[in-house]
């Protein structure tokens, strides 16, 4: 991948302006008060204060940084004294700071010791010299820091940014480049493979030949990586623009077969979409084609998307995939909760991925599409629906193929007419059926719910409690008369669509 050349913010007046305007200038200070109030407070007690990390690259780049963090020359005792209500948890130097309601990371220089792990250092040194704190950072447009005070009104020179390594000429072109030994950096911490092919995407630059070359190298150590750090690193991955950018990369250096091993072998099973593409192109296409996440949502309908034919590796038989959504389902809700994934983002995903193969027919009944519904679940339709939108795009296919719009307006329909779609929108319940007809708690009373239930989704008309307890009553009568057991219930209706 090449990306066109970018320059610098502090190599282009308009940059340098931006960067050095404060609110005399009449501009909006990009930098939170919060930010401020801690870096006067050090800078007045003698100390060093300085944005590091990914605020500085973002501030460069124009774009507002999600996270403010502060590094000095303070060690954490003395945090502790300036902040009196500040809090250290843990041994790498990293005070939580709140300030106006927000709280910020201030975290004294260092350099580390061993990570015989691949993930921690095994001891942190605290030091005085900012540049060694910049030197254990994992990439070049990380590696920069900016030095700032109480007064926005300091930095009007763009040389108050520190960078040692080159970030800003990478910035400006657009690479991503490992501080230093890229082996060594990735040796210590197998997290930041991880985090290359994440800011490939999310910054859409390209990853350095060493640096590249590196990551194929010790792959197998991200398997190391904790599952909750491989599921951050993944959801951030999935809401880039272009999120492929970095799945391509995951597989192609062999970080997808340490981390996703069922995915991996997506590479190579044939597929009969786009000509020349396998399953593996097939996936990235529909992961792509998914639509991204609001701001602060998790991207459930691309996780949704690169999931959806996990299946079929292990389904694939004379061409075909029989059963492949069953299989990818129990895949699914495997790998997310091996990755501690939340509840409820692992239902939802499962249940995406099992029901993603359904045939519309623009003769299916209301019945039919009701029953649809109730298999699929009400709030998961629209998400269904976007996901088989993506799959055809993903297929080569127009996103309407099969009339998916139809069946979303019908839906819309079904759904906005608040008729009974499961047991608990009929107008009886087990309580009803056990007082009036005399049946015990049991599958019966069960089978004679779900019997009722699927005659309210023909005729949703039936839907009155007085009329289903006449019809229950049949129903019981009908099938003591049949069995002469006074089982009250049979075998439950079919719910498919028809």
């Amino acid at each position: 991948m090449t990306n066109p050349p970018r320059r610098a913010l502090g190599r282009e007046p308009a940059a340098d302006r931006a960067l050095a305007a404060g609110p005399a200038a009449g501009r909006h200070d990009p930098i939170p008060s919060g930010v401020r109030v801690i870096a006067g407070t050090l800078r007045r007690a003698g100390h060093e204060a300085h944005l590091v990390g990914g605020s500085v690259r973002d501030l460069l780049r124009g774009v507002e940084p999600a996270d403010w963090d502060l590094a000095t020359d303070a060690l954490p005792e003395r945090l502790l004294e300036l902040f009196p209500d500040a809090l250290y948890e843990n041994r790498f130097g990293t005070v939580a700071v709140k300030v106006e309601g927000e709280t910020y990371e201030v975290t004294t220089y260092r350099h580390d010791g061993p990570y015989t792990d691949h993930r921690r250092p095994d001891a942190v040194v605290f030091g005085a010299r900012l540049d060694d704190d910049l030197a254990r950072r994992d990439f070049t447009v990380n590696a920069m820091a900016l030095a700032i005070g109480e007064d926005a009104d300091e930095e009007a020179d763009p040389s108050a940014i520190r960078d040692p390594f080159g970030g800003q000429v990478d910035l400006a072109a657009g690479i991503l480049r490992a501080v230093g030994d890229p082996a060594a950096r990735f040796r210590e911490d197998s997290l930041r493979m991880l985090r290359a092919v994440r800011f490939a995407a999310t910054l859409g630059f390209a990853v350095e030949p060493r640096t590249l070359a590196a990551i194929e190298a010790d792959a197998p150590l991200a398997s190391s990586v904790s599952g909750e750090r491989v599921l951050v690193e993944l959801l951030l991955l999935l809401a880039a623009p272009v999120p492929s950018m970095g799945l391509r990369l995951a597989q192609e250096t062999g970080l997808l077969a340490a981390i996703a091993p069922e995915l991996a072998r997506q590479r190579g099973v044939p597929q009969d979409k786009v000509p020349g593409e396998d399953l593996w192109d097939h996936t990235c296409r529909t992961v792509d084609a998914a639509p991204r996440p609001l701001p602060g949502e998790p991207p459930l309908l691309r996780l949704a998307a690169l999931l959806h034919d996990i299946g079929k590796p292990a389904t694939f038989a004379d061409g075909h995939f029989v059963g492949h959504e069953a299989v990818g389902a129990s895949l699914t809700e495997a790998w997310l909760t091996e990755l501690h994934a939340p509840r409820v983002l692992t239902a939802d995903t499962v249940n995406l991925v099992r029901h993603h193969m359904f045939v519309y027919a623009a003769g299916w009944t209301d019945a039919a599409v009701r029953r649809f519904i109730r298999r699929c679940g009400a709030s998961a339709i629209d998400d269904l629906l976007d996901l088989r939108t993506a799959d055809n795009v993903g297929s080569g296919l127009a996103p309407d193929v099969d009339g998916l719009e139809s069946l979303r307006a019908r839906c819309r329909e079904q759904l906005e007419a608040r008729v009974a779609l499961d047991l608990a929108g009929l107008a009886i319940n087990g309580d009803d059926l056990m007082k009036a007809l005399d049946i015990p708690a049991g599958p019966t009373l069960g089978r004679l719910l779900d019997r009722l239930l699927e005659m309210v989704l023909v005729d949703p008309m039936l839907n009155d409690r007085s009329r289903l307890l006449t019809v229950a009553r049949e129903l019981v009568a009908a099938d003591s008369a049949e069995s002469g057991t006074g089982d009250a219930a049979g075998p439950s209706a079919g719910t498919q669509p028809t």
